[in-house]
């Protein structure tokens, strides 16, 4: 301890050194820095205003990306006094190369998402499931088990608000069974996303670095499933056995619903295909089948038409005029496209700006060493999942790839295991319980979601010790 703060107060004085050689460009160590100390600060305090994002109502995008370029700066500014200007612009570049992949492939995975809900494909099965009569456990095991199978495919996110509509729209004033239904939700979704790289963007990071193949994922699937299972089974002694009116609601899918899926999945193939036998990134998969998706919107422009919708603006952008003069409403693949979810991917530029600033000054390789020397690797990855509880997984992720420590396969399933499920237990760990908490607003809250706090960490827990067993330590 003596020795480290000796370091520390030596750095302060004497300024950065040099710590590590890549290629031709030499990294200062800028951690002990006031430069270093500063772009850290940066960084916690607009990280603090991300977690009060659901009560300051300040998009969390903002501080990140202002911090990005702040950060950023310093960082050239160190290497700059140094009489270094290369280093920093290209340890920049390289963080934006990463960030254009993902931020496209999730643009594309966005867009058919979009698409196949501007076809009706989630509010028909809404339809379906409410219109059935179910009881209340039947509702709360259906929603927990579709999230926990849809969430490998569309994102967690996505899934959770869909199985959400179906418990608000069945639940009706029952408070108590809305609230656990949610925490189900959650819990399923976040746990389904963790065994696909389609499931979760940390999964997604994962996959795009070639560290883990996709067919290696599926060996997180049972650990996965014991992750929802003992919570559900916990949880479920508290939904009363009573059963609702069914809702008469009938909704059909628009014409192309089905054939949008179909693309889907086909993208989804052509994207695993060409990443694995062609080992070309998987951002050109999808950007290639999102080409195809706005072919077929051409088709549904020209062919398919319908009434305007009643709380539409009218004019070019969202209609044209039909054979009898009447304003009607046409696909348009673009507008589905303009409804992505911006905040997420400007958030996601931020965070990986961030935290390639901190990992050029060096805190990253600092946190390595006390993680993955020090504390070992099993232990470390199950901290991940803990500290993903408390700040979002995706910078936590990033964190661990851009340490790059050395593990082996088992060990990196688990940590994209521990990330992926780790957020449930909290309600804002995970996007899937911050947008929960605003759709059942006043019902699923951050202390309803805490009073099962407990089962899920049993959950977390039981799904760790089914991965050691299975995949090995």
């Amino acid at each position: 301890m003596k020795s480290f703060l000796s370091f520390v107060l030596l750095s302060l004085f004497t300024g950065p050194v040099l710590a590590t050689t890549t290629g031709e460009s030499s990294h200062l160590d800028l951690t002990a820095t006031w430069i270093g100390i500063i772009c850290l600060l940066i960084f916690i305090a607009a990280y603090v205003l991300v977690i009060g994002e659901e009560f300051l109502h300040l998009r969390k995008s903002k501080p990140v990306m202002v911090a990005a370029g702040i950060i950023w700066l310093l960082v050239a500014l160190a290497y700059a006094m140094h009489g270094d200007a290369v280093t920093a612009g290209e340890a920049i570049r390289h963080n934006l190369l990463e960030y254009a992949e993902l931020m496209l492939f999730l643009l594309a995975a966005m867009t058919y998402i979009n698409t196949m809900e501007e076809r009706q494909v989630f509010n028909a099965l809404r339809a379906w499931l409410v219109s059935r009569g179910f009881s209340l456990r039947t509702i709360f095991w259906l929603t927990g088990l579709l999230a926990f199978f849809i969430s490998p495919i569309a994102d967690n996110l996505t899934t959770a608000l869909l199985m959400a509509a179906v418990i608000l729209a069945v639940g009706a004033d029952n408070t108590r069974f809305i609230a656990i239904a949610c925490i189900n939700v959650v819990v399923a979704a976040n746990a389904g996303g963790a065994f696909s790289p389609f499931g979760d963007i940390t999964t997604l990071m994962v996959w795009q670095k070639g560290i883990v193949q996709f067919g290696e994922f599926f060996a997180l699937f049972l650990p996965s499933l014991v992750n929802w299972l003992i919570p559900a089974a916990l949880m479920s002694l508290a939904v009363p056995q009573e059963k609702p009116a069914a809702l008469q609601e009938d909704i059909q899918v628009k014409p192309g619903g089905y054939t949008v899926i179909a693309l889907f999945l086909m993208t989804i193939t052509l994207t695993v295909c060409a990443h694995n036998f062609l080992h070309l990134p998987p951002v050109v998969g999808m950007m290639t089948g999102l080409g195809i998706l706005k072919f077929y919107g051409y088709y549904l422009k020209k062919n398919f038409a319908e009434a305007l919708p009643p709380d539409s603006v009218g004019g070019p952008e969202s209609a044209s005029m039909n054979f009898n003069n009447q304003e009607v409403y046409r696909f348009d693949i673009f507008r589905e496209l303009a409804r992505s979810e911006w905040d997420t991917l400007m958030f996601f530029y931020g965070v990986v700006l961030c935290v390639g600033g901190l990992g050029t000054i060096g805190y990253l390789a600092l946190a390595s060493e006390l993680m993955y020397v020090d504390l070992g690797a099993t232990t470390a990855n199950i901290l991940v999942g803990i500290l993903s509880a408390i700040v979002d997984n995706i910078p936590v992720m990033f964190a661990v790839l851009s340490m790059n420590p050395d593990m082996g396969l088992s060990q990196w399933l688990l940590v994209t295991l521990t990330a992926g499920v780790g957020g449930s237990m909290l309600s804002i760990g995970s996007a899937a319980g911050v947008a929960l908490m605003g759709q059942a607003r006043g019902i699923y809250t951050f202390f309803s979601h805490l009073k099962w706090t407990w089962a899920i960490v049993l959950g977390y827990a039981g799904s760790i010790g089914t991965h050691l067993w299975l995949n090995g330590g």
